[in-house]
């Protein structure tokens, strides 16, 4: 599986951005996404997750309310709508495939595959 991360970028406190992570090289609808997010200094955390379907989806406390996560098996793409960005949300953002369909929630070492990255700056 390959992950390709993009849509990041600086956005003023308030804003939203979309975040988009296009995936090859397996069936897309076979297995799990999530978001995770890494700011300078921290660890990584869990953000967002859905299941193969999209049925199933988790959020974080710290962005519930104002991320979406969706998924276009069509597309072989998962997006994370950010709203309402706070300049705590910055960090480089993951996608991350779970070879497991169910997951919705999980650690790091949990997903097997991981996106570049994307930068998301929010700035006060």
């Amino acid at each position: 599986v390959q992950l390709q991360a993009s849509g990041g970028g600086l956005v003023q406190a308030g804003g939203s951005l979309r975040l988009s992570c296009a995936a090859s090289g397996r069936t897309f609808s076979s297995y799990a996404m999530g978001w995770f997010r890494q700011a300078p200094g921290k660890e990584r955390e869990f953000v967002a997750g859905i299941d193969w379907s999209g049925g199933r989806i988790y959020y974080s406390d710290s962005v519930k309310g104002r991320f979406t996560i969706s998924r276009d098996n069509a597309k072989n793409t998962v997006y994370l709508q950010m709203n309402s960005l706070k300049p705590e949300d910055t960090a480089v953002y993951y996608c991350a495939a779970d070879l497991n369909p169910y997951t919705v929630v999980g650690q790091a070492i949990d997903y097997e595959y991981w996106g570049q990255g994307t930068l998301v700056t929010v700035s006060s």
